[in-house]
């Protein structure tokens, strides 16, 4: 008799294609997602004998393989699959089955960015900690100083948060090419309008090993190579939500020093509380006596 799979149901919503873990957590606790007929909890694991719906919607894995695009997002294209955004990214591309952006570019960005039917991949791509490359070319409105590259490269504070150290180099009089490894919100905007400059143009011309190669507006699918590449590259990385539980319930280092470390005074102390105790316990017996 062969035995059940059980899968997390967020990383069960993700393998099929439906959307992101992280998406997929959402619709879970907003209780839009049932299975046989009742709300889950979260963390909740189903079989393949299981029907997961979500908004009723009957919930099936995939007959065919997944797909991976690369996508030259125009300016005003946004980076989301809610239709009641005009201008959605997965209206604009209009593929034939259910896809869905890896990050995002903001409305005001240009250049590449990938769509899957594969949610599992999502999310080991978008882990900062994995340290994964993204490279811009970046138009600002005045004269780029040697300061400005310097204080670029070295890190910036936005966001309650200073960026990451990243390579920078300056092109032209008003552009500079850029290399980030992590993802803040907006933040070579952010970054430039912290040191005085505004961003008039930013694409984004590679991600990982892949290069922007394709007129804007237009899409095609990723080679045998680059999906190599790619899977190569994140293969190491923690892919699901089960690897944070294990971390959190790892032993961790005491950094409030709440440890009692005992001190030679310590040592004497105690030493002479037990002289005292044993010199009382004499004197009782000898009264006794």
């Amino acid at each position: 008799m062969l035995e059940k799979t059980f899968t997390r149901l967020n990383k069960y919503l993700s393998e099929v294609g439906y959307c992101s873990r992280r998406e997929a957590d959402k619709l879970i606790d907003q209780g839009r997602v049932t299975i046989n007929g009742k709300v889950p909890e979260m963390g909740t694991k189903v079989t393949p004998d299981d029907i997961v719906r979500v908004d009723g919607e009957l919930i099936n894995k995939p007959k065919e393989k997944h797909v991976y695009l690369a996508f030259n997002k125009p300016v005003g294209i946004v980076c989301t699959t809610a239709q009641n955004e005009k201008d959605n990214i997965v209206d604009y591309i209009n593929y034939p089955k259910r896809i869905f952006p890896i990050g995002r570019l903001d409305k005001p960005s240009e250049g590449l960015i990938f769509l899957t039917s594969d949610g599992d991949i999502v999310n080991k791509i978008l882990r900062a900690r994995n340290n994964h490359e993204k490279e811009y070319v970046v138009t600002v409105n005045k004269l780029i100083s040697p300061l400005f590259i310097k204080r670029m490269s070295n890190g910036v504070p936005i966001l309650d948060t200073i960026t990451r150290k990243c390579e920078v180099e300056q092109i032209s009089k008003y552009d500079f090419r850029i290399v980030l490894t992590q993802g803040l919100n907006r933040q070579i905007r952010r970054m430039c309008e912290y040191l005085g400059y505004e961003v008039v143009k930013l694409k984004r011309i590679r991600i990982m090993n892949v290069p922007l190669d394709v007129p804007t507006g237009e899409w095609r699918y990723l080679t045998e190579k680059e999906l190599g590449v790619l899977n190569a590259d994140v293969g190491d990385s923690s892919k699901t939500e089960e690897a944070s539980v294990l971390e959190d319930t790892k032993p961790k280092k005491n950094t409030n020093n709440s440890r009692r470390f005992t001190t030679k005074n310590d040592k004497k102390g105690n030493s002479d509380k037990r002289n005292s105790r044993t010199s009382r316990d004499k004197k009782r017996r000898d009264r006794r006596n």
